[in-house]
């Protein structure tokens, strides 16, 4: 006979619990479980069986756990996790790829009818369509604003209908309709809030952020200390190549427009001097693509002179039989 524990035991031994978690694991997913069942979890803990383990519990045990935790250790680091246990949540321990664990947790999950006064967590769109519904039935959607007909003995709807809103809660007579229509709007499973890893906390959208992402975003910060930089003349690293391009522009402006000079800034005031210079060094360019135009041009001459041979041909040809 198995012997019932007091809540006292209950209680030491899921602080032992977690407290051996946080020794071992470093990395960790603080998940929402709203509308989550029992069997859905237990599905979710096999999925995971492996490398990760779901550890669900109230969030005053959990929080005086982790705080008493890194009394014990000296570990501060784990304090960050106390201020992320709002709601109802849950914690993923595991030593596998975040990413690869989070999109097992996003796999498991289940369809779920909307129920009156819970939050709607997406938008509900009827569509239109064949209800299936009788005639009888016509007064309800009346009730909902829901244009419909009646097309062969059965209720029609006739435009989409934006049910719910994202946000609302789920009234009475949305959760009798879509009840009726045999609609489960909503899916349920447990939603990762947060990341946790070797102390730092970040999102889950991090998770998901790819190379080019990143070179993206470095690319626009880099720019962004640039601009900065040159806007209050400062010098940094990002602005050093446009300084020294502005600075050379300056310098020869000045050299073009006095009488100083420098080894660089002597080719264009030859320029300037004598702009038939450029024409000169442009010259070659125009020649050789008159003389590469030349050939081209002959060819096409030769083509429209053979049709022109050949028809005088076919007239002297044609003289010999008349």
């Amino acid at each position: 006979m198995a012997v019932k524990l007091t809540k006292m035991q209950k209680k030491m031994n899921y602080d032992a619990k977690l407290s051996k978690l946080l020794d071992h694991y470093t990395q960790i997913l603080v998940v929402g479980a709203d509308n989550v069942g029992s069997n859905q979890l237990q599905n979710i803990r096999h999925g995971l069986r492996g490398d990760s383990i779901v550890l669900m519990g109230k969030n005053t045990m959990m929080k005086r756990t982790i705080r008493l935790h890194a009394e014990k250790t000296g570990n501060k680091d784990v304090l960050n996790l106390v201020p992320l246990l709002v709601g109802n949540v849950g914690l993923v321990f595991t030593k596998g790829d975040l990413k690869e664990v989070s999109d097992v947790v996003a796999k498991y999950k289940v369809a779920a009818p909307a129920r009156v006064g819970l939050i709607a967590p997406i938008d509900v769109v009827v569509p239109p369509g064949s209800t299936g519904l009788d005639p009888s039935q016509t007064s309800f959607f009346q009730v909902l604003n829901i244009p419909t007909k009646i097309n062969k003995g059965t209720v029609e709807i006739i435009t989409p209908v934006e049910l719910i809103q994202k946000g609302e809660k789920v009234g009475s007579s949305e959760a009798a309709l879509l009840t009726k229509l045999g609609r489960k709007p909503f899916s349920y499973g447990l939603i990762v809030q947060y990341v946790y890893e070797n102390g730092s906390v970040f999102t889950p959208e991090v998770l998901y952020l790819t190379e080019d992402d990143l070179v993206e975003k470095f690319a626009v910060g880099l720019s962004q200390v640039a601009a900065f930089s040159l806007a209050v003349s400062y010098p940094s690293l990002a602005a050093a190549p446009h300084m020294i391009v502005n600075g050379y522009k300056n310098v020869l402006s000045m050299a073009v427009a006095t009488e100083y000079s420098f080894k660089h800034a002597e080719k264009a005031k030859e320029y300037l001097k004598d702009p038939s210079k450029f024409e000169a060094a442009a010259a070659p360019v125009s020649v050789g693509a008159s003389s590469s135009g030349a050939p081209a041009a002959v060819e096409k001459e030769q083509k429209k002179e053979e049709p022109v041979e050949s028809s005088e041909e076919e007239v002297g040809l044609m003289g010999l039989f008349d």
